[in-house]
């Protein structure tokens, strides 16, 4: 079989399908003895660790069509069959695997927590695909490594679909991520505290297959500079240089301070990017913090609704460490004198009527200037029809208007100018972001055993910009039912 606009047969049997025979990170330190704990483990960068399949009626939950036709090079079908499922599971691997967890550390709410390290997560080989990419596989909830700290190396189906989800939207999104091809689930049961609350219950165990070019974090750094391993720190800095960032060369004496910059960079654009869409990771400590700049370890994270600058997705971030506000314009083409006043205004206004931080953007984009004054237009937008509620909307408005017309003066033509900036306002600005109560509503179906609303779901993000008619439907942009807002979003993984 052939997807549109690909070249290369995609495989349709695990058969046919195999891992990198040398992947890159052998040249890495690895720790052999996976019997040894975590607390002993030195100058190393993994450990080999063998994944625990779940047992107990395994079944396919959802699959990215994407991620496995255009990163895998597999045939989606491929996911139909029991050999798929098995390997998911990490029961079945193919030829080539190498199976290791990752070492790292990490500062946790601003203080060093030590070393940490991959505890329920297997890094299971390395797969070049037809694109000359080099993607690493990897196993989240598959059992527990030499970094578990006596944890029972699971993840929860509720927090598999979180990440599967959320992740492969924030790709369509326009957002750096990892990706996630799979989630499958058991019978096998763990206990969670959801809410850290002291009311622990017993949930399905899950496992997500996730993709990135490498799993290394800030804190695959710090562990090995707390721990005094210079040359191993040495090692490892270099493989990251030379393996993902080309542009710095190995002979160059200031590569780490160019590594540093570039870093920085990355992560500050990819801030940047939650930032306009209201999103909020949560949990930004330095064990999950990408190096390469990409969104990882989807925990307590969450979409803003109405709009709050601190707005908190982690229920265990108490002191709002990680609100929205605090992950360092939206809309206009061009920055002028005035404009950041003009934007805080806008979000004050936003946070004082419960505006809706993505239909407020969205519903903007898809009216004229001319309709913004019109009381009948603003009905049909529901999260503009609340905004226009402010004292201060008219003010607002006229401002808003005179600043576009600058804009469009400057432009040989007001009609072409109109079009481009709805144009642009609209290939930013979302119709469908995975709202919590979305993901809520996907989840319980799911726990009771019906996929269908998650993999519809993963549906409808893979074009967030275009109107879905059965999202549409099911309410995916209308404002979100009265019990969404009061809606937690869940802690413990």
């Amino acid at each position: 079989m052939k997807m549109e606009g690909e070249a290369t047969t995609l495989k349709r049997t695990l058969a046919e399908w195999k891992f990198s025979q040398y992947p890159k990170y052998i040249l890495l330190p690895i720790d052999e003895n996976n019997e040894q704990i975590s607390s002993n483990v030195k100058n190393v960068v993994f450990s080999e660790a063998t994944p625990i399949p779940l047992e107990n009626n395994v079944r396919l939950v959802c699959v990215s069509v994407d991620a496995l036709a255009n990163i895998l090079d597999m045939d989606p079908d491929v996911s139909n069959r029991e050999e798929f499922v098995e390997f998911v599971s990490g029961r079945k691997l193919p030829y080539g695997a190498l199976p290791i967890a990752h070492r790292y550390g990490g500062h946790q709410y601003g203080l060093w927590a030590g070393q940490l390290g991959d505890g329920r997560a297997h890094i299971i080989g390395e797969y070049v695909n037809s694109r000359n990419e080099r993607w690493q596989l990897q196993l989240k909830g598959s059992g527990p490594t030499p970094y578990s700290r006596m944890r029972d190396g699971r993840l929860v189906l509720r927090a598999a679909i979180r990440e599967m989800v959320v992740s492969e939207a924030c790709h369509y999104l326009g957002v750096p991520t990892t990706r996630a091809a799979a989630v499958i689930v058991s019978d096998e049961a763990v206990v969670r505290d959801m809410y850290y609350s002291g009311c622990p219950r017993r949930e399905s165990a899950a496992v997500v297959l996730r993709l990135a070019k490498c799993w290394f974090r800030f804190g695959s750094l710090e562990v090995l500079s707390r721990a005094g391993e210079l040359t191993v720190l040495r090692q490892l800095t270099d493989f990251i240089i030379k393996e993902h960032f080309p542009d710095i060369h190995l002979s160059d004496e200031n590569r780490f301070i160019r590594l540093f910059s570039d870093i920085a960079h990355r992560t500050l654009d990819m801030v940047a990017k939650w930032q306009g869409l209201g999103f909020t990771h949560g949990l930004l400590n330095t064990d999950n913090m990408s190096i390469l700049g990409i969104t990882m370890d989807y925990g307590p994270f969450g979409f803003v609704d109405s709009y709050d600058s601190g707005f908190v997705a982690n229920c265990s971030d108490g002191e709002g460490k990680y609100a929205l506000a605090k992950q360092p314009d939206i809309g206009l083409k061009e920055e002028r004198w005035g404009d950041e006043q003009l934007v805080e205004k806008l979000l004050d206004m936003m946070q004082q009527t419960g505006a809706d931080f993505t239909a407020t953007f969205r519903q903007l984009a898809e009216l004229e200037p001319s309709e913004l004054v019109s009381e009948v237009k603003i009905s049909e937008k529901w999260s503009l029809k609340r905004l226009s509620s402010h004292a201060s909307w008219g003010c607002w408005l006229d401002q808003y208007r005179e600043r576009l017309d600058k804009e469009a003066v400057d432009a040989s033509s007001v009609g072409m100018f109109e079009d481009e900036r709805r144009r642009r306002m609209l290939s930013v600005n979302p119709i469908y972001v995975p709202r919590n109560w979305i993901l809520h509503e996907a989840i319980v179906d799911a726990e009771k055993d019906d996929f269908g609303k998650v993999q519809f779901l993963l549906e409808v993000i893979r074009r967030p910009y275009d109107i879905n008619p059965e999202a549409e439907l099911r309410g995916f942009s209308a404002q979100p039912p009265q019990w969404a807002y009061a809606l937690k979003i869940s802690c413990s993984t």
